[in-house]
Order: C-alpha cells, then structure tokens, then sequence
C-alpha cells in the first residue's frame, strides 16, 4: 500500500484526457434544455488496427470524464480479447515508497497538510483578484461554503472543483472502461501486461516536507481550470455521449486542448518531484512502445486501451507506430440508422 503522499503525487501525475468539441454548423443549435447524459448499455467506438504482416494490434481509444450511468458493452472488444495473446495495459505513471504500515501512519498528517499553501496562505491571498472572483462563484456552485478548500494550493483547489463540477453534471472520471476490459481478460485468460511506470521515492519524510515548503507553478493550472469549467462543460456532456454511442467521426472533430496539460506541467516541474523523477512523459511513452512493439512481434492479435488523444494526435503513440513502418488503419464510422 502506498502512502496519503504517494496517492498525493499519484493523483497530480495521472492526468486524464479532455477535450473541446469543434463547431460543426454555421448556426450553433438552439437548446430549450440542458443536454441529456446517455446512460443504459452503450457500445463505445470501433477500434485502430495496426498490424504488419498477420501479426495485429487493436486499440480501443478512451475518453474521461463518461457518463456515470451508462453501461459499455462491446461485443467487438471481446471477440478481440477472446482472440488475443496478451493485453496490453493503459499508460501510466505510479509514485510508490516503501515505508510499512507505521510509516504511512506518521506520514498521513503531513500528507493531508502537503495539499495545503506554505505559511498557511489562502487562495485569496495567492490568485489574482479577477480569478479568484471567478473561483468564488464556481465554487459556491459546485462545492459550497467549505472553508477548507480555500488554503488548498491552486491546482488542488482546482482538482477538487472540477471533480465536484463534472459529478454534477452526471459524468464520472473513471470505472467504466478498464474495468470491463479486466474482466474479459480474466474471462478468456489472457495474460495483461503493465505499461505503468514506477518510480520509488526512496526517502519519503524528506521529499513530503520539500514538497509541504515549496511553491508551485499553478496558477495556469488553476487558471485554465476556471476557463473549462465555465465555457466547456456542455462539450464535455457532448464528448461523452459521442464516445458512448460510438460517434467517432465526433470525437474525432474534437480539439484535445484543456487543463490537463497545465497542471501536469505544474505538478512535474515541482523541484521534489523533477529531481526524483526525471521525464515522466518520454519514459511513459518509451514503455508503452515497447510493450507495443513486442506484442506485435510475437503475437497473432493484441489488444490495447489508451487515451483517445493519444489516437488522435499527429505525434501521438499511434503516429509514432505508423513513422515505424506499422500499417494503421481507423475504425469506419458508425451506420447512422
């Protein structure tokens, strides 16, 4: 088990994907209503194929926030994992450290306090007066009069506000996907392979009070955080129900820009965390290629989950598969009935 500071890093390295959904109309429609999250059985989207020779990699893109009450089912998915040698596991990073049972417990108090501004300092005290009025009226929104949040550091204060925002509006951050996918693994007994990077943190008490000491570059973080949260929460509804349903050719028209970015770079460029880190990104990327490229070398049919963006993007995982030599070939569209 890991400790209250390790799920704390945990949480800022794992930055799940989002994005904005393009207009596609010279008119934007005319909405009597807020608009409906899906919910019941749902498919999904196809899938990408890369393959060389009879060797082939499905890979299923993932989007987050979904809607918390739909259920995926792909019947496609598992006629793939049902064939398959191995499964490939989503990229990831782990802040783990070796400390037993006592040492988490000693550590727990200063790991709930690592969250907080040095020198006990409010956000009112730390952000612009222009921000933090923006921040007053999301929060009283989506959190409420909860006083403590205000002496959390930015890009806390804005993780906690954007989980409360998307609860509210009926999307969830995670639970859908991987879960089902796990299941049909162990169902059909296909072994899965971990591309999660771990680094240990091999002198815990002193990394957690460099971390509680020092400040961060968040205010982009939280910055941007208000900007999505105020603009981009109907798209985020419109991003979930496309990946539900099985639109692609949406999900697809979706510029992959929000907060994420911002508050990922705030948190690795924390001088506690680059020392002992090195860069995260490039070694995630390194080890789900290879595990990529491995697979294809030895196995008949593999399949992978990875963040939509990822698929997407022109420098992304399958990109750089595709400048290896990989035939790459995009799910076709759904029939629209």
């Amino acid at each position: 088990m890991r400790s209250g500071f390790v799920v704390m890093l945990s949480v800022v390295l794992y930055i799940a994907p989002h994005a904005v959904r393009a207009q596609q109309a010279a008119l934007p429609p005319i909405r009597d209503m807020e608009t409906l999250v899906v919910s019941g059985v749902q498919p999904g989207p196809g899938m990408w194929k890369v393959h060389r020779g009879e060797h082939t990699l499905w890979v299923l893109g993932t989007v987050s926030p979904l809607p918390k009450r739909i259920e995926w089912e792909s019947r496609d998915v598992e006629k793939v994992i049902e064939q398959a040698q191995e499964v490939i596991e989503p990229p990831g990073v782990r802040i783990d450290a070796d400390i037993g049972f006592f040492g988490r417990l000693a550590l727990a108090p200063k790991a709930f306090g690592a969250r907080k501004n040095p020198d006990g300092q409010t956000l009112q005290q730390i952000v612009p007066p222009d921000l933090y009025a923006r921040w007053l009226a999301l929060k009283l929104r989506y959190i409420g009069n909860d006083r403590d949040v205000e002496y959390y550091r930015p890009i806390f204060a804005a993780m906690t506000l954007y989980q409360e925002a998307i609860e509210d509006i009926g999307l969830r951050q995670g639970g859908v996907v991987w879960p089902v996918v796990e299941r049909m693994a162990k169902r059909h007994d296909v072994p899965r392979t971990s591309t999660m990077v771990t680094v240990m943190i091999e002198d815990p008490k002193v990394a957690l009070n460099e971390f509680r000491a020092s400040r961060l570059e968040d205010l982009d973080c939280f910055s941007k955080t208000m900007q999505r949260l105020e603009s981009d929460l109907d798209t985020m509804r419109d991003r979930a129900n496309a990946w539900a349903i099985g639109d692609l050719e949406a999900l697809k028209a979706l510029p992959y820009t929000d907060q994420n970015e911002a508050c990922l770079r705030a948190a690795a460029q924390a001088g506690v965390l680059r020392k002992r880190t090195g860069d995260i990104e490039a070694q995630v990327a390194e080890r789900w290629l290879e595990a990529a490229e491995t697979a294809l070398a030895k196995n008949r049919v593999t399949f992978a989950a990875m963040p939509m963006r990822e698929l997407i993007k022109p420098d992304g995982y399958i990109a750089k598969l595709r400048a290896k030599g990989y035939v790459v070939e995009e799910p076709q569209p759904a029939v629209a009935p």
